[in-house]
């Protein structure tokens, strides 16, 4: 019988040997100073976070901590919600922000230079009911596939600059050279996108440039959005001018998206968008291609996720 006090840390580790064993060695440290009992499992890819993170369920620990960004969070959600309802109400979901992006650990005030602070408030056990979005599409080789989201799906020109920004960060290592390699980029890429949206009943047919549906902050272009109001929060960006462009990258920095003329906000419980050229990252990551119509809804108060004090 597993001890419901033991926890189990599924650590997702950055690139780099050496980075990545001084952040678990100094966690470590914590972990003994404050006496938490654990198990440790390390994922090597994302079919291991999977395969770990099923293990780690019916293995019977109640609560697993991910030490890992927001696209790891992203794969240890989908393993639980393939889990039956009652295995997965006992499972508490906790994170230690570890990677790239950790914009749903940053929207509770978890922050990776401060595990004493962390680890305390994962050792209080405060569950709080969270919300999940879920994107619902087809790929180009008709396959029907689902995807949960905790904090965001982007789709056309932000999309695109996340899965940049991603791959810089792996190939350059610096979040600075990649930020800059990444807006260097935009000048390169296409800024609209064709697309079909039906939001709240209302049906749009036009070039926009960027769509972001959040759960939480959205890396700031859902401000106001909460993971338990049973809503997702939609920002609709059509394609400004050079100037308006400058600006709306200011006002996403200090974040006051929502002020930009060119951002339409929208609070909804599902929508549907039609576009074959724009991407779709969900949480961070690129998902696979679509085929025609998808369809995004929110699922409230499905997970069972460790929050601070």
């Amino acid at each position: 019988m597993m001890e419901d006090c033991r926890w189990a840390i599924l650590y997702c580790p950055r690139k780099g040997i050496y980075r990545s064993r001084r952040r678990w060695e100094r966690l470590q440290k914590e972990l003994a100073a404050q006496g938490v009992k654990y198990d440790f499992v390390q994922s090597e890819s994302t079919e291991s976070v999977e395969r770990l993170m099923t293990m780690l369920i019916h293995n019977g620990y109640k609560t697993i901590v991910i030490m890992g960004g927001d696209t790891a969070l992203n794969d240890a959600v989908n393993c639980l919600m393939k889990a039956d309802k009652d295995m997965r109400e006992q499972v508490a979901l906790g994170v230690i922000p570890n990677g790239t992006l950790n914009d749903f650990a940053r929207f509770w005030g978890f922050d990776e230079r401060d595990d004493e602070k962390t680890v305390m408030w994962l050792k209080m056990h405060r569950v709080r009911k969270v919300d999940l979005g879920c994107i619902d599409y087809e790929n180009k080789a008709g396959e029907k596939l689902k995807r949960y989201f905790l904090n965001c799906v982007n789709i056309g020109l932000t999309a695109d600059l996340q899965n940049l920004r991603r791959q810089g960060r792996q190939v350059l290592g610096s979040k600075t050279i990649a930020f800059l390699y990444t807006c260097l980029s935009m000048v390169f890429h296409r800024h609209d996108y064709k697309m079909r949206l039906n939001i709240d009943y209302e049906v749009m047919e036009r070039s926009v440039m960027t769509v972001c549906v959040g759960n939480a902050l959205g890396y700031g272009q859902t401000p106001s959005a909460v993971p338990y109001s049973g809503m997702l929060d939609v920002s609709v960006v059509y394609n400004p001018r050079v100037k308006q462009l400058l600006a709306g990258l200011w006002l996403l920095v200090t974040g006051r998206l929502l002020n930009h003329k060119s951002v339409h906000p929208y609070r909804v419980r599902k929508m549907s968008v039609e576009s074959d050229k724009a991407l779709v990252c969900v949480d961070g990551r690129q998902a696979e291609r679509t085929v025609g119509e998808y369809h995004i809804h929110v699922e409230p108060e499905v997970i069972n996720f460790l929050i601070p004090d």
